[in-house]
């Protein structure tokens, strides 16, 4: 792969499975057991890793995704998405069978519930990628604590590369020492309210991000509506959200941390790049999966949107 003079092939490194996500958006109430609701409006969108990477080749960045596509439908709808979108391709793998990633996500007025099915399909090493591409930065989607992923966030730390880290719904605890180590190998983790308060056991938000500060160099939890917050070198950051009308939050987070990273990598400090953050994020919002994913030329527009974007609440002290 060619670099670009500075030994780096690219700027970030995306590494997560697609998914192919059916958006049941609109919903006038919640769906129940043995009950039927009809939504208002309806897509297909790609959705997984591939909104992180999307998200970041609009913000204007160089991107690699390293992603398997097999012989199914919804493969082939994902890889035409990503090729419309001109993503790099170097990473790809394709298989001569189906490896089918699917979401359904019920969209209602407060929240959305989802259910997803994977095939089978060993993960891929990520340490030959990293020495391959020699990115910037590194983008996990969900929160991994095996031996491999401890591997990769090593290899990325030695070749310089900031490593950020997504929770996702996965079966994991702080009682778990691999989860605590993996958790002190990644530079940022940005979770969500619930997923905090899963991983804690904490019962309120407030507690959970005080606990994880103390295991992660950053952390930034994402709170909906209420915006986020952040926690670096002691010093607790909240940043609001943009008030907007929602039609999905399926794809909402990957944007926010497609706007962190793409902050971070930019150099700008760190409420700048939380409100950029918030700003995807919000953005995301407004059409169904990842299709309203922010392009770099928008972003300003965007973050006028922020509240006070320009005097974050910074915080000395978290107790």
């Amino acid at each position: 792969m060619e670099t670009d003079g500075s030994g780096r092939g690219c700027e970030v490194l995306v590494a997560g499975p697609y998914f192919a996500d059916l958006v049941f958006h609109g919903l006038p109430r919640p769906v129940e057991p043995g009950g039927e609701v009809f939504a208002g409006g309806f897509a297909f969108v790609p959705g997984g890793a591939y909104t992180l990477a999307m998200a970041v080749h609009r913000l204007g960045r160089r991107v690699v995704w390293g992603a398997d596509f097999g012989t199914d439908p919804f493969s082939a709808e994902v890889l035409a998405a990503a090729r419309a979108e001109g993503l790099d391709e170097s990473a790809f793998r394709h298989h001569r069978f189906p490896v089918r990633s699917v979401t359904v996500a019920l969209s209602g007025p407060e929240d959305r519930a989802m259910v997803s099915y994977q095939d089978p399909l060993p993960a891929r090493p990520l340490v030959p990628l990293l020495h391959s591409h020699r990115p910037e930065a590194m983008m996990l989607p969900q929160l991994r604590w095996d031996a491999e992923a401890l591997e990769a966030c090593q290899a990325a730390r030695r070749l310089g590369a900031l490593v950020a880290m997504d929770s996702h719904d996965v079966p994991a605890t702080l009682a778990d020492p691999f989860v605590r180590r993996a958790l002190a190998g990644v530079d940022v983790f940005t979770p969500n309210a619930a997923e905090a308060l899963r991983l804690t056991g904490a019962r309120t938000v407030d507690g959970a991000v005080a606990e994880l500060a103390d295991l992660v160099p950053m952390l930034v939890v994402k709170r909906g509506e209420r915006g986020a917050t952040a926690v670096h070198g002691g010093r607790r950051y909240d940043v609001p959200s943009a008030a907007v009308r929602a039609v999905d939050t399926t794809s909402a987070g990957d944007c926010f941390n497609a706007g962190l990273v793409h902050g971070m990598l930019a150099g700008w400090d760190l409420p700048a790049c939380l409100a950029a953050a918030a700003a995807c994020g919000a953005a995301a919002t407004t059409g169904p999966g990842s299709s309203a994913a922010l392009r770099g030329e928008e972003l300003p527009q965007w973050l006028e949107r922020i509240p006070d974007h320009s005097e974050i609440d910074v915080h000395t002290s978290l107790h």
